[in-house]
């Protein structure tokens, strides 16, 4: 496989709340889709973790420009996330950057990311982010642990892109048949569930398993690029 080229930094205003950085992976010039990917970070860790920078890269390998961000507490290094109203407010200043950039022009645009990142994703295309082509989450945190009534499902109904569950079988934030459930309940057309059997919240699966786990989020990406493909 191709591997993506170090990532472009960029500087992302959000309102008179203060700047980010970002990071735009460039996508392969073979095979180039066309499509922008921005990915939202999880709760627990920025941008630059591990999980975040290897579905960038890859996702940039596969022909997809892919851009991720820090949300404004991860830029200062505080533990915590933002309220609701940041954090969304922080999603749409990258979304409108990415709209921005000279170099993208013309892309379509995907929304998504990592447990809290695409939950927020989702958040901003149900309250009119604009034209959204699809959606991608990587572990939906459909509701707290060990807390299945609170769910957070309320606004996908209004989520009018495809939208792609990435889901762990062993995902206590949400196992697959919880996502299968709310997606009969609230009528969601156009979605797919993916399940990693095996898997937890960040798509981990246990050495009993028999497969490496970088080789599981190779073959995830894929999936995540063959989806793409046939939806956009």
């Amino acid at each position: 496989m191709t591997v993506a080229a170090e990532p472009e930094k960029l500087s992302v205003t959000v309102g008179d709340l203060g700047n980010v950085t970002a990071l735009l992976y460039y996508a392969a010039k073979r095979g180039r889709a066309g499509t922008t990917i921005i990915l939202g970070h999880g709760a627990g860790a920025n941008q630059m973790s591990k999980f975040m920078r290897l579905f960038a890269a890859g996702l940039a390998a596969r022909g997809f420009d892919t851009m991720t961000f820090n949300f404004l507490y991860s830029e200062r290094g505080r533990g915590g996330p933002d309220p609701k109203a940041k954090l969304e407010s922080c999603w749409m200043a990258v979304i409108e950057a990415a709209r921005q950039q000279r170099t993208l022009k013309g892309n379509r645009l995907v929304l998504g990311g990592k447990s809290m990142g695409g939950r927020i994703a989702s958040q901003v295309a149900a309250a009119g982010a604009g034209d959204i082509a699809a959606l991608v989450f990587l572990g939906y945190p459909l509701h707290p642990p060990g807390n299945p009534e609170k769910l957070r499902d309320e606004h996908l109904p209004d989520v009018k892109a495809p939208m792609l569950f990435i889901q762990g079988s062993r995902d206590a934030f949400g196992t697959p048949e919880e996502i299968s459930s709310v997606v009969k309940k609230r009528k969601l057309r156009g979605t797919t569930i993916h399940i990693i059997e095996g898997g937890d919240h960040s798509l981990a699966v246990p050495k009993s398993a028999g497969v490496p786990q970088d080789q599981l989020y190779e073959k995830i990406m894929d999936f995540i690029a063959s989806w793409l493909q046939e939806q956009i």
